[in-house]
């Protein structure tokens, strides 16, 4: 009989660098020897602390031990996930899977996830093969591979906004922008109160029209949220001169009516965008909404 062992994902930055080095070098370490050598094998602890300082990464626990690891990098068509690894003794256990999943759960609104596999490596490509990658080039020694994702979403109704809201709030970084863009009523605070959940952050979250903008901390010590409404701002300078008492760039930015304005605040940014929903039913409180998502990456 097999033991029950707990598998846990969690997102990570830099302060994980330590364990995510570790796993790191004993996933690769146990690997075959190729020509040229995996760059992983000459990671240390900077090298690894410098990639987790983008999007952070996701570190596998089985039973408290760090066992399974990788890096998250936004690129415009999608969220590469480099340094994917798991430890020798802890292989088969789901550990993959489990980062898999949890890597689909940080991607929304995202083109696609990738992978770049090693062609000497023709097992590492039929695992992603099974997990629902294809190869979309070759580039020797390596094998780029990608897994289209979802960018639309249907919510039924206001508990299935919240959901969604909540879903791309777990997804999101200190530094990210979202724009929401809908006409009245179309449930732009209904997903940012879901946002908000998502992120932990404290107070309720409620149309911030006639204040312009509200700051909600977080309660778990990750970044702020910052609701915006950018209907009454006639430019960047006047939110600039608001005077939040957070930054921007350790925050979340959530931005209602921002298309065409809030760009500026950020790089790169996730557009959404909330309309009704072609083939309601008609029948009484059926309004639902088409949810629709678009990464923006700076270059």
């Amino acid at each position: 009989m097999t033991a029950h062992v707990r598998i846990d994902v969690r997102r990570v930055g830099p302060e994980a660098a330590a364990d995510v080095l570790s796993v790191v070098q004993q996933a690769f370490g146990a690997r075959p020897a190729l020509d040229p050598p995996a760059d992983a094998l000459a990671d240390d602890l900077d090298s690894i602390t410098r990639l987790l300082g983008g999007r952070g990464g996701l570190l596998a626990t089985l039973d408290g031990r760090p066992v399974g690891c990788l890096v998250l990098h936004a690129v415009p068509d999608g969220l590469t996930l480099r340094r994917f690894g798991v430890t020798p003794d802890a292989q088969g256990t789901g550990v993959a899977a489990a980062l898999i999943d949890a890597a689909h759960r940080a991607a929304v609104g995202r083109d696609a996830l990738i992978v770049v596999a090693r062609e000497e490596l023709p097992a590492t490509v039929e695992f992603w093969e099974r997990h629902g990658f294809v190869v979309r080039s070759r580039i020797p020694p390596n094998v780029v591979m990608h897994h289209d994702l979802r960018r639309s979403f249907d919510a039924a109704g206001a508990e299935d906004m919240r959901a969604l809201g909540e879903r791309v709030g777990r997804s999101l970084s200190a530094g990210d922008l979202v724009v929401l863009t809908g006409e009245l009523g179309a449930g732009k605070t209904t997903f940012t109160q879901g946002l908000g959940e998502g992120l932990e952050v404290r107070g309720a979250v409620t149309s911030p029209t006639f204040v312009i903008a509200r700051v909600h901390p977080s309660l778990v010590g990750g970044p702020d949220l910052v609701h915006v409404d950018a209907y009454r701002l006639g430019g960047l300078d006047e939110l600039d001169d608001l005077d939040l008492d957070t930054s921007l760039e350790s925050a979340v930015t959530v931005v209602e009516w921002g298309a065409g304005l809030a760009e500026g605040l950020a790089d790169s940014r996730l557009e959404i965008l909330l309309e009704r929903a072609l083939g309601s039913d008609g029948s009484e409180g059926s309004d639902p909404r088409r949810v629709s998502m678009r990464w923006v990456v700076g270059l």
